[in-house]
């Protein structure tokens, strides 16, 4: 059923971001006073993160808590700009929302925009690139003049997600937020290696049994980007990777979508919504969609 992802798929220019130091005062993630309803996290990168890539740009993450409330649920926009996998683990970004998450809670893991390349050279590794392959397959670099270990951006996802299932929180691997399908002139789009990884990984964990849950995030954004048509330019003020606030809420939207037509029981908590959200601009439920086959 997810047999187009077993293709070998070549992989799309990725947006490139600033690899930023810690926030100055940059403190661990909180979660909301009596912690009576679940915590929402959010891990990722600029496209999910407060103030996007800068210059007017938004993350879609910043948009989420318009389909909960505080009746339900809290977000935590934990993502950061600039960052990989491998860099957010190297910062140690997923033991800080670990160190503050509580049972029942749920993460929210979406990476691969900046995670393509190699780390080697190692006097050319910027940090982020991820070993490359899909098992347990290591690359041994010097980055900031300490030798690190390498992993593949399998191995990162699967690592925190058994971090936070340890905590009691459930796991949703979201696969990356697409560049600009139109902007060459003509739609084209093709799904990069790390929508198959974050499947993978989803399914190597133990997939909803296990409570890790798989949401095709790419897909769904894609169907509205090509909905949109030539248009979709000027939602990209930066360049063909960082969203506009108003493409930035579609595209939470999208994730949305993803949510209510798979089985991730997240969608429960989902107010102001019909059973799937499906419209003429958003698009329907994809025919591949790993938590629940439609």
């Amino acid at each position: 059923m997810f047999s187009i992802f077993l293709l070998l798929l070549p992989l799309l220019a990725l947006a490139k971001e600033n690899l930023h130091s810690p926030p100055s005062g940059y403190k661990t993630p909180t979660a909301p006073p009596h912690h009576t309803i679940p915590t929402i996290f959010l891990a990722g990168d600029s496209k999910m993160a407060p103030g996007g890539g800068g210059n007017g740009t938004e993350g879609w993450g910043q948009y989420l808590h318009y389909s909960f409330n505080n009746e339900t649920a809290y977000i935590n926009n934990s993502a950061i700009a600039g960052r990989s996998a491998r860099s957010y683990t190297r910062e140690g970004r997923f033991q800080y929302i670990a160190q503050a998450l509580r049972p029942g809670d749920w993460v929210v893991i979406e990476f691969g925009t900046n995670d393509g390349g190699s780390p080697y050279p190692a006097s050319k590794d910027n940090g982020r690139a991820d070993c490359p392959g899909y098992g347990t397959e290591t690359c041994p670099t010097v980055y900031d003049n300490a030798t690190e270990i390498v992993q593949t951006y399998v191995t990162y996802l699967k690592n925190a997600t058994s971090i936070f299932l340890s905590k009691g929180a459930k796991v949703i691997l979201s696969s990356p937020t697409p560049n600009n399908p139109w902007e060459f002139g003509n739609y084209s789009y093709a799904p990069t290696n790390f929508t198959y990884f974050s499947w993978l990984s989803a399914q190597e964990m133990g997939g909803p049994a296990a409570g890790v849950y798989f949401v095709p995030h790419s897909q769904y954004t894609t169907q509205m980007m090509y909905n949109l048509g030539i248009s979709i330019d000027k939602y990209f003020p930066l360049d063909h990777g960082h969203t506009a606030p108003y493409l930035a809420s579609l595209v939470a939207q999208e994730f949305v979508l993803g949510l209510k037509c798979g089985s991730a029981p997240l969608q429960d908590l989902v107010v102001n919504a019909t059973s799937r959200i499906e419209s003429a601009l958003l698009g329907t439920c994809v025919s591949v969609n790993a938590t629940l086959p439609i």
